[in-house]
């Protein structure tokens, strides 16, 4: 990203205030020493014409030339972000000065590189304007557009705005720390960690059952063989992967997105990245769905790639726009697989929400609610009615979890490193019990 650097007219530099009063200081001592014949003012105007003399004869002809240098266009939460913006001059004359200018996203904070900066650059010479700073915030943010004004001729030129366009510069979300019990409700794939009720190759243990053919010698069970006479071998179970969906409730945005003081979208995408990158992690099929009007969805997938594949994806999470009305199409087969794990994300303030969840309980998916509603987000004081509509209001979001319990939601608070342990144990449970089957 360099801005042009070839020969530039003339009327690229247009004279500054110094010049037009140090000329008009020079026509006024000279008409008024002519008009009144003093000798003295003519003498006081030579000052003023050599010096403006001897700074226009350094007078450069081209433009400086700018880039903008971003050292890795990928930070996290929390991390540093460098650069830097490299002032080339191309002329042998000197710049008396050059003001840097450098705009920058609300959510990148730089200790210094930002704002107007101003320093001296020698003929055929160059300066860099060092940026460092840390992201606030996930996103897609710009470091730039900068503008870059150069003065010569001690100040009497200045030459027009050199623009250097921004850069892209990526933040993704930060992973709480999260792990989760060895629990799935149903492992549908060939091969995995999670237990399965498949007999197999794996390390748990279902039983034992006579030698057969095929059956290797390490699995002979010694004891059971010489207490029966026959060989008995060890049974276990196989072990397999399983899908799990990540649904992010995009319908309303809550809180103010602070350091420290989380929003329901800031809450959401983070609980996402943690619990991806744990399952994924674990060998697991891991999707991801918005559910809003777009309905953007990431196809399943494993490994570390799909987990930087689900890092870029959660970039362009927005909040529904104010009018749209959710899709209808969560509860599709080619959505949310039978025997997959879903997880909603949800911060439970909008009744669609609520709505879905039940809908997919009583279909008969694994269904997780996670509520992201962070501690301490209250509406802003507009009356003394504020604080009892807001009691109000907390009662009937109470209400509302019971109701999805009630229906066999299970709904658990986003707290990070074990949160849903004990409600996935209850799930698995809840998908190994018998089911009463309509003929």
């Amino acid at each position: 990203m360099r801005a042009p650097d070839e020969d530039s007219p003339v009327y690229d530099w247009v004279p500054t205030r110094a010049l037009r009063r140090a000329v008009g200081v020079l026509l006024v001592l000279l008409i008024a020493g002519a008009v009144l014949g003093r000798v003295d003012l003519v003498v006081l105007a030579t000052p003023f014409a050599l010096g403006t003399a001897w700074g226009l004869s350094r007078r450069p002809r081209l433009l400086p030339t700018a880039e903008l240098v971003v050292h890795g266009d990928v930070a996290g939460e929390g991390g540093t972000i460098t650069g830097r913006v490299a002032v080339d001059n191309p002329d042998r004359a000197p710049l008396t000065s050059v003001t840097v200018r450098t705009r920058r996203s609300e959510w990148l904070r730089f200790a210094h590189g930002t704002g107007t900066y101003v320093t001296t650059v020698a003929g055929h010479g160059g300066t860099d304007v060092l940026l460092r700073g840390r992201a606030l915030r996930w996103g897609r943010h710009r470091i730039g557009p900068v503008d870059v004004r150069a003065y010569a001729a001690d100040g009497l030129l200045r030459s027009r705005p050199v623009r250097v366009p921004g850069h892209p510069v990526r933040v993704y979300p930060v992973s709480y720390p999260f792990d989760a019990a060895d629990a799935m409700p149903k492992a549908a794939g060939i091969a995995g960690t999670h237990r399965s009720r498949r007999p197999g190759e794996g390390g748990e243990l279902a039983g034992v059952r006579p030698y057969q053919p095929g059956d290797r010698l390490r699995r002979v069970d010694w004891r059971v063989s010489l207490r029966n006479r026959e060989l008995y071998v060890n049974a276990t179970l196989s072990e397999r992967d399983a899908e799990v969906v990540l649904v992010l409730d995009v319908l309303h945005e809550a809180g103010r997105s602070r350091p420290g003081q989380p929003s329901v979208l800031d809450t959401v995408v983070r609980a996402t990245a943690s619990i991806g990158e744990h399952y994924l992690h674990r060998g697991d099929r891991v999707s991801t769905l918005e559910y809003g009007p777009a309905m953007r969805f990431l196809r399943p997938a494993t490994g570390h790639r799909q987990y930087l594949t689900m890092l870029e994806w959660l970039l362009d999470v927005r909040v529904l726009a104010a009018g749209a009305t959710p899709t209808s199409r969560l509860l599709s087969h080619r959505t949310l697989p039978p025997n997959a794990l879903v997880l909603f994300l949800t911060p439970l303030l909008d009744d669609n929400s609520a709505t879905v969840l039940a809908a997919m309980a009583r279909a008969g998916r694994f269904v997780l609610a996670v509520d992201c509603l962070p501690d301490g987000v209250r509406p802003d004081r507009v009356s003394e009615w504020t604080d009892l509509a807001y009691r109000v209001w907390r009662m009937e979001r109470e209400n509302l979890v019971g109701r999805l319990r009630e229906v066999g939601v299970p709904v658990v608070p986003w707290r990070g490193t074990g949160s849903l342990d004990e409600v996935l144990r209850d799930v698995t449970r809840m998908a190994a019990a018998p089911r009463a089957v309509l003929r």
